[in-house]
């Protein structure tokens, strides 16, 4: 790990004039410096900063404070009973202790686990500009078949983003020049050819909260996870989905999925084709089968298309079940 120097904001403006790296539970950038693929020469903590509070907003959503922990965010009561997705995919994701120390906003920030992004020694265009994919060749298991490019096809590692998706989430960023609010739709950005711009976040800005929307009345969520193994364990493939029906006909429905997208995939066309549509196996099939419509696999991660659908198809049952 490269020396760097450490300090302590007191408020959210010192903080920003710091133009230092942030940090809050540290699970993903400590990890980082560690193997050499980040190496900032300053950080300043900021979990002393009043970023951690779950407040209901004046529209009846939440406000989720920037450090929040995830075993908070998971536990809330409120969180359990309106959205439900989000909790399933807290739970879902890392360890009881790593779930402790991680954050709201780190969490959004979270970085690829991309062996050769990991590996200072490989190929990689997210970590070096211009160096290669050595991912496109090599191993490519666990990556993405959605939103790729010939530059990088790595996969975005979180579960908690893919409920925010599916939730309608909204990012409140500040920094040097005021604040804005950006749509969690518009927050990340695909690889393209400049894959190591991941989002929209500018140098010295802090993410300070996230906003869910009221929640739908009537409406029934949940996140259904696919993975090697029961726990610990990234993604293959996962679905989130917020969905209300009407006499057996879907209503409204949200759906972002996970493990298949460079980014959180939302999927506006699915969402467009069911509604409206009667809550059968065949709507549901038809739905998959969109959704993998632009699939781009590579070696080893073909059989990502097929568990795609199923995660999907399974997740749409059990969402539209009579309760």
């Amino acid at each position: 790990m490269h020396p760097f120097q450490l300090s302590r904001a007191t408020s959210v403006d010192q903080a920003i004039a710091s133009g230092a790296r942030y940090l809050a539970g540290g699970t993903t950038l400590v990890d980082l410096m560690k193997l050499d693929v980040e190496t900032p020469s300053q950080l300043i903590d900021i979990n002393r900063l009043p970023l951690a509070t779950i407040v209901e907003t004046a529209e009846g959503g939440l406000q989720i404070g920037a450090t929040v922990r995830n075993s908070d965010l998971a536990h809330d009561e409120r969180i359990k009973r309106d959205y439900a997705v989000l909790s399933e995919a807290l739970l879902a994701g890392a360890s009881a202790q790593l779930r402790n120390k991680a954050t709201t906003a780190g969490n959004l920030l979270q970085r690829t686990r991309c062996v050769y992004f990991r590996d200072p020694v490989m190929a990689c265009n997210k970590r070096e500009p211009g160096s290669g994919c050595s991912a496109i060749d090599g191993y490519n298991r666990n990556l993405a078949i959605l939103g790729t490019s010939n530059h990088c096809i790595a996969s975005n590692p979180s579960d908690m983003n893919v409920a925010l998706m599916a939730l309608d989430a909204v990012v409140h960023i500040q920094g040097q020049g005021g604040e804005r609010d950006v749509p969690l739709d518009d927050f990340f950005v695909l690889p393209g050819d400049t894959p190591h711009i991941e989002h929209v976040l500018q140098p010295g800005e802090l993410i300070t909260h996230v906003t869910l929307p009221k929640p739908v009345a009537g409406a029934r969520s949940l996140y259904l996870k696919l993975r090697d193994r029961a726990s610990y364990e990234f993604a293959l493939a996962s679905t989130a989905i917020v969905v209300s029906t009407d006499q057996g006909a879907i209503k409204d429905i949200r759906i972002a999925m996970g493990g298949v997208g460079a980014i959180p995939w939302r999927l506006p066309e699915v969402e467009d084709f069911l509604a409206g549509k009667p809550a059968t196996l065949a709507s549901f099939t038809q739905a998959a089968a969109l959704a993998m419509e632009d699939a781009r696999p590579q070696s080893e991660n073909g059989f990502k298309v097929e568990l795609g659908k199923r995660c999907l198809i399974n997740a749409l049952i059990t969402a539209t079940q009579p309760a």
